[in-house]
């Protein structure tokens, strides 16, 4: 089974490279535009309650319309979501943020970030879940 990575990234040009270089490297990727689209993760029905994740790792971007990638993982995960692996990514982060985002276990990238450096935290991220 493949790893499933959902990206949340309002720009439109690198929504579309990040779903091109995920599927390249064989992950299934469902992207949006803004949390606000996606139903299983803005849903408050989520399929978390019924023992799975609606994906396995969560890409999204800090600054989006409707919510922050921020606010939507915290509330996703204090509504009981189970996805394991988080990241957020920023080109202007501030200290309130990189706190938050740490402090519920989001790796953290700024833009423009190194695609190495992301290639290898999805790697790592696929070891643990396929040891599962």
């Amino acid at each position: 089974m493949k790893i499933r990575v959902l990206v949340f990234e309002d720009n439109d040009a690198l929504r579309s490279s990040l779903k091109n270089i995920l599927e390249a490297l064989d992950y299934d990727v469902r992207t949006f535009s803004n949390p606000g689209m996606c139903s299983e993760f803005y849903s408050s029905e989520h399929s978390c309650l019924l023992d799975d994740s609606c994906s396995d790792i969560i890409l999204s971007d800090i600054n989006m319309p409707v919510e922050t990638g921020l606010e939507s993982i915290k509330r996703r995960f204090s509504n009981g979501c189970k996805v394991r692996f988080r990241a957020l990514m920023s080109a202007d982060w501030d200290e309130f943020d990189l706190k938050q985002a740490e402090e519920i276990g989001c790796k953290i990238f700024h833009k423009p970030f190194d695609l190495k450096e992301l290639i290898k935290w999805l790697d790592n991220c696929r070891k643990e879940i396929e040891k599962i």
